[in-house]
């Protein structure tokens, strides 16, 4: 498979990634905002009082669920798989001793054409690392001498 099909079969999978999340995210949203309108004054005052709050502190922590996810999309967005450079940058595909890695968002593991390849973000720990390598640079990461091979 060529590498630039390669790139957009991760991108592609990246996205999807995002769809999903953002798609459970919309749906407990939902499930929320109906919990909320379905909530009715009992006599137990102080007991209607708490689920409410709770409620409304499970919908403040979905906004920002998806939040994160939008930002998560602008990413993507901004991810140009289309130009080649010797030099690992958001949308590089690197080729390590350790592994093979999409410099984009942290979704983990991708499996492409019977070959293993991790979308990792370019703020992530070993993302950081590989930011302006070029093939043949050498770093350690968790203890290991990594080798970065190729970049595409």
């Amino acid at each position: 498979m060529k590498i630039e099909n390669i790139k957009q079969e991760l991108l592609d999978q990246c996205n999807h990634y995002l769809d999903q999340r953002l798609q459970r995210i919309q749906n407990t949203i939902a499930d929320i905002q109906e919990s909320l309108g379905s909530e009715t004054k009992s006599t137990a005052g102080d007991k209607h009082e708490t689920g409410r709050a709770m409620l409304q502190l499970e919908r403040e922590k979905a906004g920002a669920q998806l939040a994160q996810v939008q930002q998560l999309f602008q990413v993507l967005g901004k991810l140009d798989i289309s130009t080649m450079s010797n030099q690992a940058r958001l949308g590089s595909l690197v080729f390590t001793s350790q592994g093979n890695y999409f410099l984009s968002i942290s979704v983990g593991k991708i499996v492409v054409d019977h070959q293993d390849y991790y979308a990792i973000a370019t703020n992530s720990p070993l993302g950081k690392l590989l930011l302006g390598k070029i093939g043949g640079d050498r770093f350690i990461f968790n203890g290991n001498e990594t080798i970065v091979n190729q970049i595409f």
